[in-house]
């Protein structure tokens, strides 16, 4: 091979690696940044799944090459406010609008241009993905529904085995007794007159009642067993676990939040920012209900009152489940977005319940043993800083917990 050939071979060569680089580069600048994607799953969970799917049109059109079709400036202000964009004539907003019922989009004019970007991100990261699989409302007992758990049979075999124990030691008492007797009866010639008298006595069950030994254990028991009643029934007192009222209109959080997914606070607003997590109003409702006018499980007459409330412009009179003395005060962004706690932790599998019932006792008791063993969330957080350098120089080990910064104080709840 000649110099020029080989000299032409390194050009080309060294021109592929540059264009190679060239073009990763481009790529891996293009590429959405993982935290992006990852703020903008969190954003479109809580404020969009409701109505929107990336590769299915539910409610609202699918989503994918959204960014294709309009630019960011168009969704930012579409996003933001929708009737706006409508009004001002656009002729792609007005198209959308009287394809899917002259129904507006629900507007976030509090999101920033961030937010904006991270719920675009996310799109386009999940419209790359291609279309998972996924059964939207199959029969029961079919692939969407789980397996009912199994019995396991141990405990029965146990429950068996111990009957069948304690039968074959009443047995052998039985017949050790009868043993005993038979051969004090043979030596009762050798036996004094009161030997003589417990060997043939005879069960006198009146006799064992009127005891002063009987009356005693009886006595005692029942005392016990009293004071054990009034004890437990103080402790009941306002208690309410496993309250499971039946609800004006049937609802479903299995459907709702479990198979369907709805983020919590997409329809308990208050809860990750407010003190109360609230109960939803109708409007929350009627922006899926608006276009959803029959259910799988209750069929049209449950959605029909949602209806009938919304156009009469009354509240539906939902039953609170979860309810706290007045006595005691309760933040409830505190725990969720300070603390990090998830919803079940309190409320039990909400997302696996066809009615809602009070998972957990919410007593005094209850709630000092979670502080207990509670750590403090303080990542990222530089109002625990101090708070950790005085934890960190104590006599104690381990996690700073919710007790350690006064959470068990009397004060804290009660003032």
């Amino acid at each position: 091979m000649s110099k020029t050939s080989i000299s032409n071979l390194a050009s080309r060569l060294s021109l592929l690696i540059i264009l190679s680089f060239f073009f990763t580069t481009v790529r891996a600048a293009n590429a959405p940044d993982p935290a992006l994607v990852s703020q903008g799953e969190v954003l479109f969970k809580e404020n969009c799944k409701s109505c929107h799917a990336v590769h299915t049109q539910e409610v609202g059109p699918a989503l994918k090459d959204v960014t294709k079709r309009r630019d960011v400036k168009w969704l930012s202000a579409w996003i933001r406010n929708s009737t706006a964009v409508i009004a001002s004539g656009d002729k792609y907003a007005n198209d959308i609008y009287n394809k899917f019922g002259k129904s507006p989009m629900t507007s976030f004019p509090s999101f920033k241009d961030e937010e904006i970007k991270a719920v675009l991100a996310y799109i386009d990261a999940e419209g790359e993905k291609g279309p998972e699989k996924v059964i939207v409302d199959g029969p029961p007992g079919g692939p969407s529904s789980p397996e009912p758990p199994k019995e396991d049979p141990t405990s029965t075999i146990i429950l068996i085995l111990v009957v069948v124990v304690l039968i074959l030691v009443l047995t052998t008492l039985i017949v050790f007794l009868s043993v005993i007797k038979r051969f004090l009866k043979d030596k009762e010639a050798t036996l004094t007159e009161a030997d003589k008298e417990l060997v043939n006595q005879k069960f006198d069950l009146v006799v064992v009642v009127k005891s002063k030994m009987f009356i005693t254990i009886v006595s005692l028991l029942f005392v016990t067993i009293a004071v054990r009643a009034c004890w437990l029934g103080a402790l009941s007192i306002g208690v309410e676990q496993n309250y499971e009222p039946v609800q004006p209109i049937p609802f479903s959080h299995k459907q709702h939040a479990g198979d369907m997914k709805i983020n919590c606070n997409y329809c308990h607003t208050g809860a990750y920012k407010s003190k109360q997590a609230n109960i939803p109003s109708v409007n929350i409702c009627m922006n899926c209900h608006t276009h959803v006018t029959e259910g799988s499980r209750f069929g049209k007459e449950a959605i029909a009152k949602v209806v009938k409330a919304y156009n009469d412009g009354a509240p539906i009179k939902w039953i609170r489940v979860h309810n706290l003395p007045d006595l005691a005060y309760f933040n409830h962004s505190q725990h969720t977005t300070v603390a990090g706690i998830e919803c079940q932790k309190c409320h039990g599998p909400i997302e696996e319940m066809e009615i809602v019932r009070q998972h957990s006792p919410l007593t005094m008791g209850w709630c000092i043993n979670c502080h207990r063993e509670t750590a403090v969330n303080s990542k990222d957080n530089a109002y625990y800083d101090r708070l950790l350098k005085v934890h960190a120089d104590s006599k104690k080990k381990g996690e700073m917990k919710a007790e350690d910064i006064g959470a068990i104080d009397c004060s804290k709840c009660h003032y």
